[in-house]
Formats: C-alpha cells, structure tokens, sequence
C-alpha cells in the first residue's frame, strides 16, 4: 500500500472517530436525537467501507 493511500485511511479513520464522538456526545445531551443520528453513522460506516474497499484495489 503506498504512503499516500496510507495517509488517506489514518485521516478516514481519525474522521470516523471525531463524528463517533461526536454522535455519542450529542445523543447523551439529546437523547431525542438517537434516531437521526444512528442515521447518519450508519451511512458514514457504509462509506468508510466503501471507500475501504476502492483503496485496498
């Protein structure tokens, strides 16, 4: 795997990380919230497997 493909998944997976966190944090404050946003990290894992799967070609 290069360097530069390297690079992309630490900074996908540091993203991935700051929105978990970030999702998690919002749905303890608002606990309203949880449908949306389970809504929205499970389209972000769904992407990260995507773009996972483009870069392991």
């Amino acid at each position: 795997m290069s360097t530069l493909a390297s690079l992309v998944l630490l900074l996908l997976a540091a993203v991935v990380g700051l929105l978990a966190a970030s999702a998690a944090y919002l749905v303890h404050r608002h606990p309203t919230w949880s449908q949306p946003l389970g809504a929205a990290v499970s389209v972000v894992t769904v992407m990260t497997a995507v773009i996972g799967v483009i870069l392991t070609r």
